[in-house]
């Protein structure tokens, strides 16, 4: 199974990454590599949560939350023609630090043809993904209006 995973320390309490990572709505704000964001259902991300996805360069794509451990990692998966995608978040306290881990994989028929078309891209945007989320994570919250 296809698959990559790169981890970043981010110098903020695993509180505050879970807070940057888990308000989706804001990542357009906050990552390069999101467009737009629609959650198709309301309240905090929950195993059964869906939202709708626009990145550079794919097909828009609606994400299912199918595991999550509160306050420490969530899996959410899409499926597109021949191709399922699981992409895992994981929060680790670590010392004054928390570990960022993000993954991805493929599975499905089309999987290693869908990994050959996307790998450059997809090692891209997760890597760019984690440096935005450390990155607004380390910046603090923000100030109340």
């Amino acid at each position: 199974m296809p698959s990559l995973q790169h981890a970043v320390t981010v110098a903020a309490p695993p509180e505050r990454v879970w807070e940057v990572l888990t308000d989706v709505e804001r990542w357009p704000e906050r990552i390069a590599t999101v467009d737009s964001v629609e959650r198709l259902d309301e309240g905090p991300l929950r195993v059964g949560s869906r939202t709708r996805l626009q990145q550079p360069k794919l097909p828009e794509a609606v994400w299912t939350v199918t595991e999550l451990d509160e306050g420490r990692a969530f899996t959410w998966e899409s499926r597109s023609r021949g191709v399922a995608i699981s992409a895992d978040h994981a929060v680790e306290p670590q010392g004054d630090s928390t570990r960022l881990t993000l993954s991805v994989s493929l599975s499905g028929p089309l999987a290693p043809v869908g990994w050959l078309m996307t790998k450059g891209l997809t090692r891209r945007y997760v890597e760019t993904e984690a440096a935005s989320i450390k990155r607004t994570a380390e910046a603090g919250p923000a100030e109340p209006a």
